[in-house]
């Protein structure tokens, strides 16, 4: 704990009252969950990402593999696969961080701050 009780090092009583300030103007928008999804699907793609490129080069390294999955493959499982891992990381990944600012925010309030 730094001098003024406050918990992060660094921390002082004009960051938390500009943050505080900021938080009370953007948590509304920030926990809609069309806001939630649009902004975290990039991160939920750059997640899911591997797993499409490690399909589709896979058939590089282990010919019989491409073989039997080639012929049993389809590719719309693939697809909803991929955009059901981006969308859930993305929401989570969203929904979490306004869980951590919403703490601090309340944190603060609760301290007087």
């Amino acid at each position: 704990m730094s001098a003024d009780g406050s918990k992060e090092a660094g921390t002082t009583r004009d960051q938390e009252q500009q943050f505080v300030e900021w938080w009370r103007k953007h948590r509304e928008h920030r926990g809609r969950l069309r806001y939630q999804l649009l902004f975290g699907l990039p991160l939920g793609l750059l997640v899911s990402l591997p797993i499409l490129v490690n399909f589709l080069l896979g058939r590089f390294w282990y010919k019989r593999a491409d073989a039997v999955g080639i012929s049993q493959f389809n590719p719309w499982v693939l697809i909803f696969a991929v955009l059901l891992i981006s969308v859930f990381t993305g929401f989570l990944y969203k929904r979490l961080q306004w869980d951590r600012y919403e703490d601090r925010y309340l944190e603060i309030i609760r301290r007087g701050g």
